[in-house]
């Protein structure tokens, strides 16, 4: 079972596993520790990760990059509206009103969801972790955003189904970030709580998270964020500042050059990086645009200045995570500050004025989140023990249920009787189960809803399920108890719907029929006269009150209405007795935006095949550089080594043939399909292997002779040595021996005089494997004879001795191995295979003069 840690960024992604000796951060194909988040479409295949990054600034348009801010969201969503302005990549409002990612590929105009790109990058991901496991990676934990919503939380998961991925968890960051942080420290209090800030500010957004840490335990106590304020918005403050600057010095404006914006963002990025630890830093781009250098200078206080429009905003977070973890400045210990955009100085002044203490950087900024994740993945994995450390999230929006009433001016369309409840409220466990009763005589509907979406910036209603049909056997209104569950990914949804139903059933009882059967039969049979269950909230045409004080408020616990009410029957003995039949209801789920199960199925079916041409042209891509390799390597070994194993008509040839090649590869064979290249250097082998063969006969031919020599010499010299080892041989067999080597020596020199005789370019008569064969023969025959073992030596037979046999053994054996004699002496008398005293002195029998008995 693999133990994999994803953190999928909005600029670069990281992959930690888990080891037997901790956890460790992946390296991909470049040795780099963090993967660009990017995929490039080509004319002939894809480019994902390193790759992408590799051809992006060639392929501009083609290449998908910051994935993560248009997953899940709406096209209209301002902060899609307001991304999709710096993205070179063409992005349309789709049928669903969801984006669509337009690029060029296999030659062709094609789109594709978020949500898929997504998997492409999941898919990458996988294959590092694999290639760096070398097994399998299947099960995994994520992290995400703590603001991600119910759909967007719904699309990673889509996302990682269309990449062979099973996650145990999606992990917020945050989260993710105290657990790297807490499971390691080994002075956490037993009794007080240390809370600990995490400031994480990254690419794209500030995420805050307040956590109180006990010995063994992290809880979260708050969240807050602020989804669009990140390093990114940093580098696009620059960005406009030189874009203007150069409009005005060099009259070019780098918004018509899609290739030139994103020279200039990458170069902005580099500047805001010096900025963090110079006082002043140059900005010097090459050919920008219209063959035009360009050159900038900027001190960080202008930097600074121009940036205080967001600088401004790191302040909200961080007032709004206090305020919902109920603490002050001083109840916080410690500030912990990660993420790629927290190097500015400016957001590090911010922090330290707010917290009153210097923030702290004990954890690697870019790496906490994969880390955190990768152990919340061992801590779900039965195959890993990891030190008892218990995370208690909590869900950072609340979520309410509603639905329509049942009154009788509801059906007529008098009155819109819309009740809701706040069913997961801010803060909530994760995971948690709640359980609603309902009053209902026919199929109703229940809505999945936020109850605020300020912060979100999302559409209310997550879902809509309706529960139903079903039918009361009594004609009227049925009682159906209805759960929902809040799961580890922080998703909401339906679980279940249950139709009760209460039968009077006759039981005669009497008094003699003992108690535990009366136990068993009502083990599933509550009374009636039992008091409704406090943990349900009961909704009806009567009373539509419906508060969350009435929900089951234990996390996973089932409800009280759920447990077996016990009752008295051995002392009524002919009252009638109630049973709760319980039907399950069909509940059926629509989600506002998501991906249905058949779309994700031909979303997984696609990714196969864009996966299988990627591997094709690779494959083509390796046989042409094998095809080019060769001409090359042969090319070169003709002027030197192989020089004198091939005639100079030969090589003129061959050289001339390397050459057409060669130039037929960088023309007409520039775009050929894999089996071609392969029939090319299969032609080109049929003319070198000869020349490579007689070059490796040459140099492996002197050590296999001698290999064969010393064979040949060593058996002669064992049949003709007078040596006591060989003295049981027969001289007939030694003789076979002698014979043998006498005709391999004979063969090898015949075929040595003629091989010597021959000059280097022509084909070897004796061959390497000749010899090799000759000398297993030659050990084949000879080893069996010259390794006969000694015959043993006969012993003289014991003398007749007065000692009667021992006990229980009539007929004893005279003579023969003492110990096969102490091996027989089996007493059977006590049906034991116990050896007598005489099996520990084996030679007892050999020994006349001292006739005892051994018994």
């Amino acid at each position: 079972m693999s133990v994999v840690g994803f953190d999928f960024g909005n600029e670069s992604c990281i992959v930690a596993v888990a080891r037997q000796r901790g956890i460790d951060v992946v390296l991909n194909d470049e040795s780099k520790r963090e993967t660009p988040a990017l995929v490039c479409f080509g004319d002939k295949q894809r480019f994902i990760g390193t790759a992408g990054a590799a051809s992006s600034l060639m392929n501009p348009k083609n290449t998908i990059s910051q994935i993560k801010r248009l997953i899940g969201r709406q096209f209209s969503d301002p902060v899609v509206q307001r991304d999709i302005k710096s993205l070179p990549f063409a992005v349309t409002e789709g049928p669903d009103g969801y984006p669509l990612i337009h690029a060029r590929y296999l030659g062709e105009s094609r789109t594709f969801t978020p949500t898929q790109v997504l998997g492409m990058l999941f898919s990458d991901l996988k294959i590092i972790a694999e290639k760096n496991l070398n097994a399998a990676v299947v099960d995994c934990c994520i992290g995400i955003p703590v603001y991600f919503t119910d759909l967007q939380r719904r699309a990673v998961m889509d996302a990682a189904t269309i990449a062979g991925l099973h996650p145990l968890r999606l992990f917020h960051e945050t989260t993710a970030t105290a657990l790297a942080y807490g499971i390691y420290k080994t002075d956490l209090p037993e009794n007080e709580q240390l809370n600990v800030a995490f400031v994480d500010i990254g690419h794209a957004s500030m995420q805050v998270c307040i956590a109180g840490f006990k010995k063994g335990q992290l809880k979260i106590l708050a969240h807050s964020f602020d989804q669009s304020l990140g390093g990114r918005d940093f580098d696009e403050v620059l960005f406009h500042h030189f874009a203007a600057k150069f409009k005005e010095e060099y009259k070019i404006d780098v918004f018509q050059n899609a290739r030139a914006c994103l020279r200039l963002r990458v170069a902005c990025e580099k500047l805001k990086k010096m900025l963090s630890a110079n006082p002043e830093a140059p900005l010097n781009i090459e050919c920008l645009m219209e063959e035009k250098d360009v050159r900038g200078f900027i001190k960080r206080d202008e930097f600074e200045q121009i940036s205080v429009p967001i600088l401004e905003r790191v302040k909200g977070p961080l007032e709004k995570a206090l305020l919902d973890a109920q603490l002050s400045i001083e109840n916080i210990h410690t500030v912990e500050v990660v993420g790629s955009g927290s190097r500015v100085p400016a957001i590090i002044k911010i922090l330290t004025d707010f917290f009153k203490k210097e923030p702290r950087r004990t954890m690697n900024a870019s790496e906490c989140v994969a880390r955190g994740c990768a152990l919340q993945c061992a801590i779900l994995s039965p195959t890993f023990k990891v030190r008892e450390f218990q995370v208690n999230e909590s869900f950072p929006c609340s979520i309410a249920l509603s639905w329509k009433g049942s009154g009788p001016d509801t059906q007529n369309g008098a009155v819109d009787n819309n009740q809701s409840t706040i069913v997961f409220p801010k803060g909530n466990p994760i995971p948690s189960i709640k359980a609603l009763t309902f009053y209902r005589s026919g199929t109703f509907s229940v809505d999945v809803q936020y109850a605020d979406v300020s912060d979100l910036q999302a559409p209310a209603k997550i879902s809509t399920y309706t529960i139903g049909p079903f039918q009361s056997t009594k004609g009227e209104r049925a009682k159906l108890k209805v759960k929902a569950r809040l799961n580890l990914h922080g998703i909401v949804s339906i679980d279940s719907a249950t139709l009760l139903e209460e039968e009077e059933i006759e039981v005669p009882v009497t008094k003699e029929q003992p108690k535990e059967a009366a136990k068993m039969e009502t083990d599933e049979a509550p009374s009636d006269a039992a008091p409704p269950s406090t943990n349900e909230t009961d909704v009806n045409m009567q009373d539509a009150k419906a508060t969350a004080d009435a929900l089951d408020a234990e996390n996973g616990v089932p409800e009280s209405g759920d447990k077996p009410v016990q009752m008295e029957t051995d002392t009524k003995a002919d009252a009638p007795k109630r049973k709760v039949k319980k039907t399950n209801i069909p509940v059926v789920e629509l989600v506002y935006g998501g991906m249905p199960p058949s779309d994700v199925q031909k979303a997984i079916e696609k990714e196969f095949e864009m996966a299988l041409q990627d591997r094709v042209m690779e494959e083509t891509k390796d046989k042409k550089n094998a095809v080019e390799a060769y001409v090359y390597d042969m090319r070169n070994k003709l002027n030197d080594k192989y020089q004198e194993f091939v005639t100079e008509p030969e090589r003129e040839a061959f050289i001339a043939r390397l050459q057409e090649v060669e130039d037929w590869l960088y023309e007409d064979g520039e775009d050929e399909t894999k089996g071609v290249y392969i029939a090319k250097l299969e032609e080109l082998k049929k003319q070198g292997d000869p020349i490579e063969e007689r070059y490796k006969e040459h140099t492996e031919r002197g050590t296999v002779i001698d290999q064969l020599g010393y064979c040949i010499n060593s058996y002669r010299e064992a049949a003709m040595s007078t040596d006591a080892k060989f003295e049981h041989i027969d001289i007939s067999d030694k003789q076979k021996v002698l014979n043998e080597c006498v005709e391999a020596e004979a063969w090898l020199r015949e075929k040595k005089q003629q091989q010597d005789s021959l000059p280097k370019y022509a084909n070897p008569v004796l061959l390497s494997a000749d010899v090799r064969r000759k000398a297993e023969a030659l050990d084949r025959f000879c080893r069996p004879i010259m390794t006969k073992p000694k015959p043993a030596p006969a012993k003289p037979a014991a003398p007749e001795t007065p000692t009667p046999p021992p006990q229980g053994n009539e007929h004893q054996p005279q003579g023969g191995d003492a110990n096969a004699n102490a091996g027989s002496n089996e007493n059977p008398a006590d049906g034991s295979n116990e050896v007598p005293q005489a099996s520990e002195e084996p030679m007892e029998t050999d020994k006349p003069e001292a006739p005892q008995s051994s018994a």
